[in-house]
């Protein structure tokens, strides 16, 4: 097994989380006109930019604190790693196609669909971790328990795939949820940590 810095993992998420927000940005259109009018049409780019900044945010924080309890870098922790990035990776087309059509059915399924994948990956990049630093006695073992926070999160972007399709609102409300939840950086590790 290959065994590599914490510090580079690191270095190299960050910067491909970095990218994605400047990616993000880019989508948002200078207006041609001079009033306030002018800004109007952006509205929906400019939420959908906002959300998703929210939890590319909330990824980044996450990732943060996770990478504090890993002590041994091996393959599966580093594949589960680049897996998360891909579906963070798609966030920028996701959030431009949502944004672009106002928070059209399809567009938002998919969105939803990203969102549930990275957190899909991010469950995997848990275990991976635990796995590589020992298993049930590890830091983060003991911190995530059984992690309902990320299984709701899971099950709430299920059912907004289904609800995009019959109540937008509905979806945007759960997306903003979810983000809600998480907002607050997760104490769990630190808590742990400190028992330490």
């Amino acid at each position: 097994m290959s065994v590599m810095s914490k510090n580079r993992l690191e270095a190299f998420s960050d910067g491909v989380l970095a990218i994605i927000i400047t990616i993000m940005v880019l989508e948002l259109k200078v207006p041609h006109g001079t009033e306030l009018a002018a800004l109007k049409p952006l509205i929906p780019v400019f939420f959908s930019y906002l959300l998703s900044f929210i939890y590319v945010g909330i990824y980044w924080n996450n990732h943060h604190h996770t990478l504090h309890t890993l002590h041994k870098v091996n393959g599966s922790v580093l594949w589960a790693n680049l897996h998360l990035l891909f579906w963070l990776s798609l966030i920028p087309f996701a959030t431009g196609w949502m944004g672009e059509n106002h928070f059209a059915p399809v567009p938002t399924a998919l969105y939803s669909f990203v969102l549930l994948m990275a957190g899909v990956a991010y469950m995997v990049l848990q275990k991976s971790i635990i796995h590589a630093e020992g298993g049930a006695d590890s830091i983060l073992a003991q911190a995530v328990g059984r992690d309902f926070k990320g299984k709701i999160s899971i099950l709430l972007y299920l059912m907004a795939i289904l609800i995009a399709f019959t109540d937008l609102w509905a979806a945007r409300g759960i997306f903003i949820f979810v983000a809600l939840m998480w907002l607050i950086p997760d104490s769990r590790i630190t808590k742990v940590f400190n028992g330490h």
